[in-house]
């Protein structure tokens, strides 16, 4: 299997998280479930293959993408195909990133996953016909670097003051959430409007997210959890808050979570017809 990651331009750094390309990936499933982790994706497939996306409860498929697609700001987990010998590359974006690129609310589409031409429209495909142009990782990397150098507009960036409310939930615990909140020189209601401009979410949401995504990294191959630690270390009111939180941004309470082996995976990816 290829994996390749690219190092993007300084320019670029501060809104993509990264660029990266796979081929010959082989999974062990057919269905894997992703939770949110506040990222925005551009999402290229260069093997062929249409994709799916399934209902969380009955997995049956409620959507099918090819070529070239957008999966947005999710606050919910989601079920979506694995592909034997898939090829695919990815842009992803920072927290803060997609809004000069994308250049509409990015609450529009939030918990989607569309088409990228209804948004970037055929020139987006002509950058996919592009990329499979070029054989190795690097000459696709360029191509697609350059075309989100020229799409970038510095003008659409979010104001200081919002990113720095954002940073400080990415690194503060929640239990700050409310003075971060309050430390924002305008009324509340104006914040929640400008994070769901430029970055899709509330700031509480962001939070929670955040949250989860710190402890899905610390029980990662962690055979010896006490959960009632985890739930009173992040600032949880009990234990039946920290279990209903759980469940909702993964699909499993946490003794689900541990039985099936989730936590020796990827912390984002839970495969869900896994043989054997």
């Amino acid at each position: 299997m290829i994996f390749e990651t690219h190092i993007v331009k300084e320019t670029l750094s501060e809104y993509i998280e990264s660029i990266f390309h796979f081929k010959g990936f082989k999974p062990d499933h057919s269905i894997e479930r992703v939770v949110p982790t506040g990222h925005i994706f551009i999402i290229f497939e260069l093997d062929g293959f249409q994709r799916h996306t399934y209902d969380n409860e009955s997995l049956k498929p409620n959507g099918n993408f090819s070529k070239v697609w957008i999966s947005g700001m999710h606050k919910n987990y989601l079920s979506i195909s694995a592909h034997q010998d898939s090829e695919m590359l990815v842009v992803q974006f920072k927290t803060n990133g997609a809004y000069p690129f994308l250049k509409i609310p990015i609450s529009e589409i939030n918990n989607k996953v569309i088409s990228a031409e209804e948004i970037l429209g055929d020139e987006i495909l002509d950058l996919r016909n592009q990329i499979l142009e070029s054989e190795k990782s690097v000459e696709k990397f360029k191509k697609v670097e350059n075309w989100v150098l020229q799409l970038f507009d510095d003008k659409k960036t979010a104001p200081k003051e919002i990113t720095d409310i954002l940073d400080q939930i990415q690194t503060k615990p929640i239990s700050e959430s409310k003075e971060i909140i309050t430390s924002y020189s305008n009324s509340q209601k104006h914040l929640i409007h400008q994070f769901k401009k430029y970055f899709g979410l509330t700031p509480k949401v962001f939070h929670r997210i955040f949250r989860f995504n710190e402890i899905l990294k610390q029980i990662q191959n962690n055979n010896t959890l006490k959960w009632t630690d985890i739930a009173y270390e992040f600032g949880y009111s009990d234990q039946s808050h920290f279990i209903k939180e759980f469940k909702e941004f993964s699909g499993f309470n946490p003794q689900e979570y541990i039985k099936s082996d989730y936590h020796k995976d990827e912390p984002n990816f839970f495969p869900l017809d896994r043989k054997g």
